[in-house]
């Protein structure tokens, strides 16, 4: 009886870590895919998949985080999968996954930032000028896309000095009446690890439509990123 219970037990351990339809073999505390994802296909699970590529779209271009997976998003993919050293095949299963399940923590923020990094203003994200959830969701699209180009600049630290505000907090600051930073998608970048001009250079393949730097007014100090609606980059000293 005892081998019984115990055999029973392994089977249920193994359902739930194991996924079914070649997808991965191990669960994780943020999101776990349950099926190889290619072109052609939809879902939540490709929106999830979008927001961890939203950082490799290519020089200039921002991926749609709209669940369907098309040639942007297998292009993404290929540029992730070339990035970490895996087969570029624009499939995403168990070595993507698995690589994607190293890079996020459990509350879904890539490890190398944090929603607090990101807002050092409150604690529930309202205020600004849009709700506190969908700030808190541009934050953590803006995390991944960092993440992506501190992979691309060697993984050495990006240093945040701003990220969401309120509208209190952004009148504190003086900072412009419609700053991306009251949306959740605004974040500056000191320099530390890098020069403000090779952050603004780099922060070009990676989503941003949002690049401010130094020569612009107002930027001389830091390294301004967003994902405004449309492109704007203006970093003249930087050649941007």
């Amino acid at each position: 009886m005892l081998r019984l219970v115990s055999y029973l037990a392994s089977l249920a351990l193994v359902a739930v870590v194991l996924v079914t339809g070649g997808g991965t073999a191990q669960a994780d505390g943020c999101y776990t895919w349950n099926r190889t994802l290619a072109q052609g296909a939809s879902g939540e699970d490709v929106r999830q998949l979008q927001i961890r590529l939203s950082g490799y779209p290519g020089y200039g271009a921002v991926l749609s985080l709209d669940g369907s997976f098309g040639p942007a998003t297998r292009s993404a993919l290929v540029r992730f999968q070339q990035a970490y050293g895996l087969s570029a095949d624009g499939v995403a299963g168990s070595a993507t996954y698995s690589r994607l399940y190293a890079l996020q923590d459990d509350d879904c923020t890539p490890i190398n930032f944090t929603y607090a990094e990101l807002n050092n203003c409150n604690s529930d994200w309202s205020g600004g000028k849009v709700s506190a959830s969908t700030a808190r969701f541009n934050a953590l699209v803006s995390m991944w896309k960092l993440q992506a180009m501190r992979h691309a600049l060697g993984d050495q630290p990006l240093r945040v000095t701003s990220g969401f505000r309120s509208v209190a907090c952004n009148n504190a600051v003086g900072g412009a009446s419609d700053s991306r930073h009251l949306y959740g998608d605004g974040v500056d970048l000191g320099a530390g690890s890098h020069t403000l001009c090779r952050m603004a250079q780099q922060a070009r393949n990676h989503g941003f439509n949002g690049i401010l730097g130094p020569g612009y007014p107002g930027h001389g100090d830091h390294t301004h990123v967003d994902h405004r609606g449309s492109r704007f980059w203006s970093a003249s000293s930087c050649g941007i």
